[in-house]
């Protein structure tokens, strides 16, 4: 339904959703407010609600009394949802939230209700899509919809919209103006809207399977065939500006090729599509090369120029792929970036309390990029007269500056070419190098720093700590094992409480119903840490958060999962996630999952769910493989199960043995080391007896070998079955 007739504001030019600056620490924006005209936002975990706190719109947080409220006082409801490093959210603040006469506007007209997407990705999901059902066209944010008050249907809905007429779009109070008659002209007509929009919603939820789908190898290549089509020759990663590193394309492309060198048919080019595209990444702008870490995406085709936001779940999907391609084949550079980017986390992202932050921001002192910028002429003053020809040649400082009179570094020079260009060994260049990047970053770190968001999220948390364990365990940092298992603790006991899991917390709130993805990345996210450094604990509270999972977000008619649990708050619609977005789909996740669970300990349960999702989904998968990245792993570990190799024995005489297994890489091989002394043990891990020597419990699905109690046998195995390093 368009307000505005058949054109009007759905034909407004796209805005990329850029990042720009965010709130303050918690205390610094309660002491700002408090005294202060409040909204209903100042007590909210969400730097992003705080930010709005001391508008004059009286603002409400999505809750019963909110919606109570548009019900009784008969009001269409305003629905504004973005983010702390949301630019234009931040311009549409300044621009009408801010102004007193628009604000009045709102007030009367309608209940506004304030929501961060990433608290509330229920509501935002329905809502983007929503948007692209009246709109044509997809969403984004700041992403503003207004609502019936009763059923909450959208009755319309649109992005940013400028406080006065612009880019040939009405001004946001002609936009107030027109929905508000609009609802009060055709009230009768609403209700067959509402019905009209729960079935469009109904529809594009994935078909009930036929009872004789047979999930079929050939989608693993045509994901692999689509991807070669989409991918950049020339400069890495797959499509065009702006230009996202879509970790799950590249980890497609990396099992691919192992499995086709496990088959005896290697794909060479696979192989080159996944480390070209991270070679190129981690080169260019959008990796930090005096900090470590990625931002989220480049504005060019060539990675040059990024949106200098660095966002935890980039950070963690992308951490564990440079580890893999650096224990492939080597790539020393890539293995450098994977430290980095793991030190960095640490160092940045890490709360004292074990939590991994959610993000950086893209501004500071109201610029975006200029913590992270350099003038020709700070450099020189900076560095000495052997290090600044160095830089120059290895970061490409001569001519016109990248990034609006300024340097944002990017490698153009391998430091065999910088040696040669400064007349110094190779050796000497690097250590030039590293004295000048760690002074640079020192006095970086002086800067203004961008605005960090300290609420976490579950869900991110999850991601990040099998990041951590999995670069922990395969580049032996004890470190980097330490930090996922500080994040672990924290999450296990703040965000889970009373045998259900919460979506985030800050400042020692923590709420909201945990959904689809806390759940699935945390039981994955332990699996990997039981890799790492073994737990009597850990595997329990998988097995917890799996029959949780199972027990509230199941279809047990049809298969898969639902995103929302069946006791959450009843929303407009209960959406089933398939295809990877920013993050991996959580039904993806939960097949993974799920079927190395059920492997692990022998459960039926979990690998027939794992099972009932991928049947409910092949369809949509089939339609398109390559969008689906993180199903086609499940369809890859169904297919090919995992490899289970458990270690019992003395844990300095198995770390010789786990060293083995992890020389070579092996995406669907599980590798735990069990303490001898290691009690209750679940499931068929009871039958991992530890005897008097070190002993190698190896199974593939339900196809176990005999006890292996010799290294060098075991060595035999492993070759003669995964790919070796190139």
């Amino acid at each position: 339904m368009n307000v505005f007739g058949q054109r009007g504001l759905t034909e407004q030019p796209a805005l990329s959703p850029y990042h720009g600056s965010s709130t303050g620490d918690s205390s610094s924006i309660l002491d700002s407010l408090r005294g202060s005209d409040m909204n209903k936002l100042i007590d909210e975990t969400s730097p992003y609600l705080l930010q709005h706190a001391h508008n004059p719109v009286d603002w409400h947080p999505w809750n019963e009394q909110a919606l109570a409220k548009a019900r009784s006082e008969d009001k269409p409801i305003l629905l504004s949802v973005g983010y702390s490093a949301c630019h234009w959210c931040h311009v549409m603040e300044h621009e009408s939230f801010e102004d007193e006469e628009v604000a009045k506007v709102m007030n009367e007209l309608f209940v506004c209700i304030k929501v961060d997407r990433e608290e509330r990705p229920d509501l935002d999901k329905i809502y983007q899509i929503a948007h692209q059902m009246l709109s044509q066209r997809p969403g984004g944010w700041p992403l503003n919809v207004f609502l019936t008050p009763k059923e909450h249907a959208p009755i319309f809905a649109g992005t940013y919209f400028p406080k006065d007429p612009r880019h040939g779009l009405p001004g946001f109070v002609e936009v107030l103006r027109r929905v508000s008659d609009h609802y009060r002209q055709h009230k009768q007509g609403l209700a067959q809207h509402h019905s009209a929009i729960v079935e469009s919603f109904r529809r594009i939820e994935p078909i009930p399977p036929d009872r004789d789908v047979v999930i079929n190898p050939h989608v693993l290549q045509q994901a692999r065939d689509e991807l070669a089509k989409q991918y950049d020759r020339v400069y890495g990663g797959f499509g065009s500006a702006p230009k996202f590193p879509h970790p799950t394309n590249i980890e497609r492309c990396l099992r691919h090729w192992a499995h086709s060198v496990a088959s005896g048919t290697p794909d060479g080019h696979a192989l080159k599509m996944a480390q070209h595209t991270l070679q190129a990444m981690s080169a260019g702008g959008l990796y930090d090369q005096l900090g470590g870490g990625f931002c989220r995406y480049s504005v060019d085709d060539y990675w040059q120029i990024p949106h200098f936001e660095k966002m935890l779940y980039d950070n963690a999907q992308l951490l564990p792929l440079y580890v893999d391609v650096a224990t492939a084949t080597s790539d020393d550079a890539c293995l450098q970036v994977a430290i980095e980017t793991a030190e960095w986390v640490m160092r940045d992202m890490q709360s004292e309390d074990g939590g991994y932050y959610s993000t950086l921001d893209a501004d500071s002192e109201g610029e975006e990029g200029k913590f992270y910028v350099w003038t020709t002429k700070e450099l020189k003053q900076l560095l000495s007269e052997d290090e600044w020809p160095v830089v120059e040649v290895r970061y490409g400082l001569r001519g016109r500056p990248n990034f609006e009179g300024k340097w944002h570094l990017n490698v153009k020079e391998d430091m065999a070419t910088v040696a040669a260009r400064a007349d110094i060994s190779e050796e000497h260049a690097n250590e030039l190098l590293a004295t000048a990047r760690r002074k640079l970053l020192e006095v970086r770190d002086k800067r203004a720093w961008p605005t960090r968001d300290e609420k976490i999220l579950t869900s991110w948390n999850a991601m990040m700590i099998k990041a951590m364990a999995h670069a922990g365990r395969f580049l032996d940092r004890d470190d980097f094992t330490d930090s996922a298992k500080r994040a672990l603790k924290f999450v296990r006991t703040t965000l889970w409480q009373g045998g259900r899991l919460y979506a985030t917390t800050r400042d020692g709130k923590t709420h909201l119903n945990a959904y689809l993805d806390d759940h699935v990345l945390l039981i994955d996210a332990i699996l990997e840490m039981v890799q790492a450094r073994w737990h009597d604990g850990a595997i329990k509270y998988a097995t917890e958060l799996a029959d949780v999972l199972l027990t509230h977000f199941e279809d047990s008619d049809a298969g898969a999962f639902y995103f929302t649990s069946d006791d959450h708050e009843k929303l407009l619609h209960r959406h089933k996630p398939t295809s990877d977005d920013a993050v991996p789909s959580g039904n993806g996740i939960a097949a993974i999952a799920l079927l190395r669970l059920g492997h692990l300990l022998g459960d039926q349960r979990y690998l027939a769910a794992a099972e009932r999702t991928l049947k409910a989904l092949y369809a949509g998968i089939e339609r398109y493989p390559s969008a689906h990245g993180s199903l086609l792993v499940a369809v890859e570990e169904y297919l090919h199960p995992t490899e289970t190799i458990i270690l019992r024995g003395n844990p300095e005489d198995t770390k010789k043995w786990a060293a083995r297994c992890l020389a070579q890489y092996a995406p669907r091989r599980m590798i735990i080391s069990i303490p001898m002394d290691a009690g209750n043990l679940p499931g068929i891990l009871v039958e991992r007896k530890a005897l008097d020597h070190v002993a190698a419990y190896v199974c593939e699905g339900f196809q176990c070998k005999a006890p292996i109690t010799g290294l060098a046998e075991l060595s035999e195995l492993l070759t003669a079955t995964q790919a070796p390093v190139v």
